[in-house]
């Protein structure tokens, strides 16, 4: 009887275990925001994947992003940047999710890829 308890106590904390390193790795339901309009008007921590120009640094790490519909202000820090230069003319596919402060949105950059 003890070992029946036993086993129906231990059993779970196996198949949590199992569980721990898989899972679902297909697409997810949710696609990312695109466009900088979408952006900005996104809750916090959504992921996004935007294409389009960086047209201005407004602080160190701080710069504004335009694509067709819109701009919104990115954080990209020192170490994402890639080896070649990047200018206003450059089209640049961003990386990240939506950082929502008090009064505003920006994008926090996790990757920048130069598009042309």
């Amino acid at each position: 009887m003890k070992r029946s308890y036993l086993a129906l106590l231990v059993l779970p904390l196996f198949a949590s275990a199992a569980f721990a390193n898989g899972g679902y790795s297909g697409p997810s339901a949710k696609m990312p925001v695109n466009t900088a309009a979408e952006a900005s008007a996104a809750r916090d921590d959504e992921k996004v994947v935007l294409e389009g120009r960086i047209v201005k640094q407004l602080r160190s790490d701080l710069y504004e992003f335009k694509d067709a519909t819109g701009s919104i202000t990115v954080e990209i820090d020192d170490d994402l940047w890639p080896m070649a230069a990047i200018s206003e003319r450059n089209q640049v596919r961003l990386v990240g999710e939506v950082d929502r402060e008090v009064f505003d949105r920006q994008i926090d950059v996790d990757h920048i890829e130069l598009i042309n």
